[in-house]
């Protein structure tokens, strides 16, 4: 079996075969990933790292079909999509069940896979920080993770106290074998074939909703003061969004007009003017809320959705601009703010 094989083999394992082979057809994976060892007995972190991506890249189109059917459309063009980064919400709260406080839910599961956070994000209009989670040992080649919190103490007592009763039930989805074998990787930077195989489901269920029923009355007094934490109650810390990148990102956003797709209205470009980014609408999901009696009830709430950044050269650097933008970033939180 090539590396490469194990990669898809491995990808399997979490989200079954015909998703893997739907992935491999459909996704650029890095070709510098077989500078890193793969055996039996020692697998590197990148390829963990790359797993988990496409992974969760799958997760995310699964749940919004725009997304996959723009993927799909992409394939029968004869192209992959090259996956830039996903992006995740958390809440930066203490009465968070069992899971550590906001990011540090996750900076504990990326740091060992060799992602580092490399710069600062102020939301500011949102009440939130966000954080670039870069893999150093391919950084333009793996997708990134936008991480972002959301500051509850910012905002009423009553909101405060309704974070307290939809997340203080949260779960925490790795054990300690899970953990175990992070720390490995984290002083390693390898572990076994055997542990990657256990360890890659429950990252992955790692991005999901980890706390239980939400009550109407709170999913309505968050949606009051941020649309973002109401997005949290019912989507916890899945995927918000994925994002394709694309040479020509005017042409891709007129190709999707031509199309009729659900694009946002405008482009956002960046203080420097090397990072273009436009998003479709959110998808709408059906979610359970409880009444006033308790009974569960389904609403329709906004879900995630696929975004297109377009990246130029640093001209200092002379390599792509990784970089994100804050005011970017706030623009494309808007599409699941309705």
């Amino acid at each position: 079996m090539t590396p490469f094989q194990g990669l898809f083999s491995l990808v399997a394992s979490t989200v079954g075969q015909p998703a893997a082979q739907w992935l491999e057809s459909r996704v650029e994976v890095p070709q510098a990933l077989q500078r890193f060892s793969w055996s039996a007995d020692s697998v590197h972190r990148v390829w963990l790292a790359e797993a988990l991506n496409l992974c969760l890249f799958h997760k995310l189109v699964d749940a919004v079909p725009d997304g996959l059917r723009y993927v799909d459309e992409q394939f029968q063009s004869g192209r992959k999509v090259i996956f830039d980064h996903g992006a995740i919400r958390t809440v930066d709260w203490a009465r968070n069940g069992e899971l550590p406080r906001g990011r540090l839910a996750f900076s504990r599961l990326l740091e060992p896979l060799g992602f580092t956070d490399v710069r600062t994000y102020p939301l500011t209009k949102l009440n939130m920080t966000g954080w670039g989670y870069r893999q150093m040992d391919l950084p333009e080649d793996i997708a990134q993770f936008f991480v972002s919190e959301l500051h509850p103490g910012r905002l009423s007592e009553a909101f405060q106290n309704a974070v307290s009763r939809v997340v203080g039930s949260s779960r925490d989805p790795l054990g300690n074998e899970d953990l175990s074998t992070l720390e490995r990787l984290r002083l390693t930077r390898h572990c076994s074939l055997a542990e990657a195989m256990r360890l890659l489901p429950n990252l992955y269920r790692a991005f999901g909703r980890q706390h239980g029923a939400v009550q109407e009355a709170d999913y309505r007094q968050l949606l009051s003061e941020s649309a973002e934490m109401a997005w949290i109650s019912t989507e916890g810390n899945s995927f918000n969004h994925l994002t394709d990148r694309v040479e020509n990102l005017e042409a891709t956003v007129q190709e999707q007009v031509r199309r009729e797709r659900p694009m946002k209205d405008s482009i956002e470009v960046s203080a420097s003017g090397r990072v273009m980014q436009t998003a479709y609408k959110a998808c709408t999901v059906a979610r359970d809320l409880l009444d006033a009696e308790g009974v569960a009830r389904s609403h329709q709430v906004p879900g995630s959705f696929v975004e297109f950044i377009q990246r130029k050269l640093d001209p200092d650097s002379g390599t792509l601009d990784l970089n994100f933008d804050s005011s970017n970033a706030q623009g494309i939180f808007k599409m699941t703010a309705s």
